[in-house]
C-alpha cells in the first residue's frame, strides 16, 4: 500500500461521499482520477485489506432486535451446527471459542419475536439450545483505523 491507498482508506471508513459518482468524490480528495481510485478499492479488497463494503444502520432506530447468542456445541458437531446458524441472513457474526460455550453469534431481526423464532428454528433443526443473551445497556464503540503514518490521531 502506498500513501494515497492509506489515505483512500481514511475517507472510504467514515466519509464515504454519499453522491451518484462517490468514487469520482473520492479521487477528487486524493487528487487521482475516478478510475483510478475505484480500481484501488478494487485491488484493496482483492488482496483481501478491505473485507467488506456496506452501510452501517442503527438497528433500534429502524425498530429492528438484535442480540447476542451462545451455544455448548460438541466438537463432532460444529460444522453441522455452524451450517445452520450461517444460513439465516440475520447472523451477522459468528465465532468460536475455546470454552465450554464454545459457538458465539449475533443476530438481528425485524422484531424481537422474529429473532425468537428464528433462534427457535436452529435449535429445532440441531437440537442445540441456543442461549438468547439480549444486551441490558447498549455501549457502540466506533472503530476507524486510521491508516496515516505520522502518528495522528
Amino acid at each position: 500500500m502506498d500513501d494515497t491507498d492509506r489515505r483512500l482508506l481514511d475517507i472510504i471508513q467514515s466519509d464515504y461521499p454519499v453522491t451518484h459518482r462517490p468514487y469520482a468524490e473520492v479521487g477528487r480528495q486524493l487528487g487521482i482520477g475516478e478510475d483510478e481510485a475505484l480500481e484501488r478499492v478494487r485491488a484493496l479488497k482483492g488482496s483481501g485489506v478491505i473485507r467488506r463494503m456496506g452501510a452501517s444502520f442503527s438497528s433500534r432506530h429502524l425498530g429492528w432486535h438484535s442480540t447476542l447468542c451462545a451455544a455448548r456445541v460438541p466438537k463432532d458437531r460444529l460444522d453441522d451446527f455452524v451450517a445452520a446458524v450461517n444460513a439465516h441472513d440475520g447472523v451477522t457474526h459468528n465465532y468460536l471459542r475455546d470454552h465450554e460455550i464454545n459457538v458465539w453469534f449475533t443476530y438481528i431481526g425485524p422484531g424481537r419475536e422474529a429473532v425468537r423464532s428464528a433462534l427457535a428454528e436452529i435449535e429445532a433443526a440441531t437440537g442445540i439450545e441456543v442461549l438468547y443473551l439480549p444486551a441490558t445497556k447498549l455501549f457502540k464503540i466506533k472503530v476507524d483505523f486510521k491508516m496515516n503514518d505520522n502518528g495522528d490521531e
